[in-house]
Parts: structure tokens; sequence; C-alpha cells
């Protein structure tokens, strides 16, 4: 029988989530790190299915069935597995794998390509760690504020020449191969094979199944005969255009976060990585590619192209606009991020710190398809010729998007935005006073909204279980039975609950002037309860209150479940005992699923 080989069925799962997989065929809702829904191997009404992203698993309670996405389409599409793996290579836009000789052959060359790029970057690295001449690069790695755990994190090694690598190599591989790895060129004058990242530092470039595939490699001597950054040429196994730095590493946290950093650089990647901003990636010294959106909209539903703040950083930016607004899909966003000028994320990371770093990124993203407006719309001279190639170009970027709904969404917003360029052709504009209100009313929206963005969802549920509580401490104190056992979870919210109840006795003599709190955290729930949007404190009577009391409370109570779930889940995966599965199974039956 033949099999197929385990990189193959590898790099499948790695780019295939199993919640993608299995939502084609079951409907699931996401509960804190996984998804449930209705089991497609039983009748039901209650769901006791889940998918585990992390874990790359599904698991029936029901059924006590359980497996991977391979699994899954053979239990549920009635296939062997021959056809399983030959229907999600498909869905992972992988060719079919055919058992030729020349497959056979190819599986030669890239178990031989991967063990050399394995060594020639575990040398370096160990050069760079122990090697007295590597002084320099140490002295490199340093000032640009990196630790030896980064550099161990990374894999970053720096070229020596203490070693004819080349030779080294032919001792255990074929000279076919070497070359083929495109880690050396071939002098001419000499007659002799050169270290292509010789006096470099090194980036190791690796797959999605975390194999090194290429080299990146930064000259630490200023040179002006040679180019500061290289890249391996691109072989039978590595593409530019079809990888990204650091997907290997921030795709396994993608069902944590759902938006990716897209950068310029090797030391932008690390320099947010290292501050905690892990999912962040960097395409390779190329322009942005289609393929590339593709593979990031697989795992994140939401892409931040933040370049550097220079002009050329600018210009590369637009490049990747127009490459990837064709790819634009309902479900998935991209935004782009300008920095302040001569900064860079890694310089901008380093200056500020993280936390700052996602401000800014949270309160100056644009849209793609603005931001290619307001490009194009900068540069529009103020005569018909000029209006007209602006319209024609502006027209002819909506018409490139291949997803129709968006096409038609996109193109509907330029129509209105080059209609204002003749205003008396439209007689129904608003007034310039509306105008102008509606702008400053859009403002103030936009920054509640990029504040909101930074609470948590449980975070703001409890602020509409305070603002209850200070809002009708009448109703509270005559059903102080209700809120008796009431769990929060952030500290501050806490606190301010213990102290609500504390210096009221219980809500019996409730007066807020009266209560030593700080006003500041109570402005904060009048401002971000969100029950304030969908009740009137003052006239809405006690039935109403109890009915959304009852809401909260809810979510509040399956917050704790999920908590948990999560923690006997993990002792599951441990243990695998009978007692803690059953356990489980009865927390997830008090789950309220709806």
């Amino acid at each position: 029988i033949m099999k197929y080989p385990k990189d193959y069925l590898d790099e499948i799962k790695a780019r295939l989530k199993v919640s993608n997989v299995v939502s084609r065929t079951v409907s699931l809702k996401k509960r804190g790190k996984e998804f449930v829904g209705l089991s497609p191997f039983k009748n039901e009404r209650t769901p006791s299915f889940t998918v585990n992203d992390d874990k790359e698993f599904y698991h029936c309670f029901a059924t006590g069935e359980h497996g991977n996405i391979f699994d899954f389409v053979m239990k549920t599409q009635n296939l062997r597995f021959g056809e399983s793996v030959k229907f999600l290579a498909s869905l992972a836009g992988m060719k079919p794998y055919t058992f030729s000789k020349q497959d056979e052959q190819r599986e030669k060359d890239w178990s031989q390509y991967k063990e050399i790029y394995k060594k020639y970057v575990e040398y370096f690295h160990n050069e760079l760690i122990k090697n007295n001449n590597s002084s320099e690069a140490k002295s490199y790695i340093k000032n640009r504020g990196l630790k030896l755990e980064d550099v161990q994190n990374f894999k970053l090694g720096f070229v020596t020449s203490e070693i004819d690598f080349y030779e080294y190599l032919l001792k255990k591989f074929d000279k076919k191969d070497i070359n083929n790895s495109g880690i050396f060129y071939h002098d001419e004058k000499k007659q002799k094979y050169i270290n292509r990242f010789r006096d470099r530092i090194i980036f190791p470039i690796n797959n999605i199944s975390g194999d090194v595939i290429a080299i990146g490699g930064r000259a630490i001597k200023e040179n002006n005969y040679l180019a500061k950054y290289i890249n391996s040429p691109e072989t039978q196994f590595f593409k530019k255009g079809s990888n990204l730095y650091n997907l290997d590493k921030s795709r396994k946290i993608s069902n944590k976060v759902d938006e990716v950093y897209l950068v310029e650089g090797y030391m932008d990647v690390i320099g947010l990585y290292k501050n905690n901003i892990k999912n962040v990636v960097a395409n390779l010294g190329t322009a942005l590619t289609p393929k590339q959106i593709s593979i990031l909209n697989q795992y994140f539903n939401k892409i931040i192209i933040c370049f550097d703040g220079d002009e050329s950083g600018y210009k590369a930016a637009l490049r990747a606009a127009e490459n990837s607004i064709i790819e634009l899909k309902p479900e998935k966003k991209i935004y782009f991020l300008f920095l302040p000028d001569k900064q860079d994320p890694d310089s901008y990371v380093k200056e500020f710190g993280k936390d700052k770093f996602l401000e800014f990124s949270n309160q100056n993203t644009i849209e793609i398809h603005k931001f290619i407006f307001k490009h194009y719309y900068k540069g529009m001279d103020d005569n018909p010729s000029s209006k007209a190639i602006f319209e024609k170009k502006i027209k002819s970027v909506a018409y490139a998007i291949k997803d129709e709904y968006i096409k038609k969404y996109v193109l509907d917003y330029y129509l209105d935005e080059i209609a204002k360029l003749t205003p008396n052709l439209n007689s129904n504009r608003n007034s310039k006073y509306n105008q102008n209100k509606n702008t400053k009313s859009l403002k103030s929206t936009q920054k509640y909204y990029n504040e909101t963005k930074l609470l948590s969802s449980i975070e703001i549920k409890e602020f509409s279980f305070l603002y209850i509580l200070i809002h009708k401490h009448e109703f509270i104190r005559d059903n102080f039975h209700l809120i008796e056992n009431v769990k929060l979870f952030t500290n501050e919210n806490k606190m301010l609950f213990e102290t609500l109840k504390n210096q009221s006795n219980n809500f019996k003599n409730f007066n807020l002037e009266n209560l030593h709190i700080d006003k500041n955290l109570v402005n904060r729930i009048f401002k971000y309860a969100s029950i304030k949007n969908i009740i009137n404190m003052k006239t809405s009577n006690d039935e109403k209150t109890e009915i959304f009391l009852g809401e909260i409370l809810r979510d509040l109570k399956n917050h704790e479940l999920e908590i948990r779930i999560e923690e006997l889940e993990q002792k599951f995966s441990k243990d695998l005992s009978e007692e803690t599965f059953n356990q489980l199974k009865e927390l997830k039956k008090l789950q309220n699923f709806n």
C-alpha cells in the first residue's frame, strides 16, 4: 500500500482549520476557545459536539466520536482515507499527490533540501552564539535590542568564514542537492561555490509547518556594493510570493486573536513579537501578492498592513493595496496603518511599548478601499480631464474585486464619493451644515468605537450589571437574593461590586453621592454599559428590570462555566481520566448554548 508522506498530510492540516472544514456541514458557534454545534453523528437538540482548532480535533460528547479533519471527512462523507486526502488537499489549494515516480523523486529531493537547510541554520546559529569572531554581529544584535532568547526563538545566525561549508555538506549530500538549495552560487573566475550569505546575519524562513525553506540575510558592514538585505533565490520548494515570515508561529495563535499585522521586515516581526505582539508576519522582500493575502485569510479575519512611515513604505503600501483588494471577502477585512514619519514597527514599539502601539493602531487604521480612494483623490487636479482619469481608475479598482458582494458595496461607496465632485448634478446632497454635523457625530462615534475595542465582552457585561445596581437600587434591595452569589471577573468591577454592597448595607441605605468610591469607575460604567441603549432606567418597570438582569446573570454564569470547562479540558488532555471526562460532560450540559 502506498502511503502519503507525513509532510504532505501535515501541510494539509496546517493550511486548514478544523472549524473551517467542519463548518461546511455543521453549524458552529464560537464559545471561548472552542466551537460548538449539533452532532453530525446523532439527532440531538442540545449541542454536544465541540471543535478545538488549537488541538486540531473534534469531539462528540454524545457518541464519543473523536478525530482530525481526515477522520471527519471520512465519517461524514463516507469516503476512504485516500479520497478524503484528495478532497482536503483540493480545499487547501494543494496539488493532488499522485504516487508517480516524479512524486517519489520530489519527496527525496524535499527530504534532502530540508536537511541541508536544517544543518546550515543550526551550524551558523551556534556560530553567532559561541564564536568569538561573531562579535560584530553580536554587537549589531545587541544594538537592535535583541536578547539571547530572541536569537534562539527565531534561530538567528551569523555566517562566518571559519569553514568551507560547501565542502562540509559534500561529506553527506550530493552536489546536485546542495546546488538546488540556492544557498551557494558558482563563482566562474574562482571556479568555486561561494556561500551566498557570508558575513551576514541570517533569518531562517519557515514554511507553514515550521520547516526551514529559505533564508534572509542582512549585511552588518556598510558597503555600497552589497545589498543590505538578500533572500534565498526561488527554488522548487520556495516561492517568495507564496510564503510569509513567521506565519508558522502566528497561525498557532489565530484562534485567540482575530487580526494579524503584516509588516515589511524581519526585524519588524521580531520587534513586535518580543513585545508580545505575536500575531505578526512579513512579506519576503517583494510586492505583496494576492496569494499571500489568500493564505492569511485562512487564519485571520482582519489583516492590518503596517509598512514604514516613509515614502518608500507608502509606495509599497499602495502596491499592496491594489494587489490585495481583489481578494477582499465579506467576512474578511484589510486595513492599513501608517506610522509617523521615520518610524517603523520595530522602532515604534521599542520607543513607546506594546500598549501605545496597539492604541495607535486602534485609532489610525484605514480601510483598504478608503485608502486607495484617498490616495488617488489627493493626486487629482481641479480640471475635467484629471477628474475623468481619477474616476476611471477608481472604478477599475472596484471592478477588479473577485467577490461580487464586496465589489457591489465598494463600487457604491466610490460612486457616492465621485458624485460629490459634481454637486450641481446631485441636488439631494446634504447641506454644508448637516455635513459638518455628521462629521462631528462620526468622529465621536469612531472615538467611542476605538475605546470599546480595548474592552473585553465580559467587562462590558459587568458594566451593564453594575449599571442596573446603581440605577435600580430599590429593586435590588427588595430582590437581593438575585445577586447574592454573582461572580464578577475583572478586578476593578469586582472591587466596586463589593464596595456598593458593603457601604450600602446590601442596598438598604443606598445613596451614590455618599459612597466612598472612585467616581471615574462609575463614569466608565455610565459610558460603556451596553444596556443603557436598550432600557430607560427611569421609566422601566420592575418586570423589565428583572428580565434584563436575568439575561446578564445568565451571561456571567456562562462565562464562569467556560472558564471551568477550559480548565477541565486542559486537565483531561493530561490525565484522560473518566472522572474528569464525566465532570466535563456535566458542565457542558449546564452550558447555555443559546
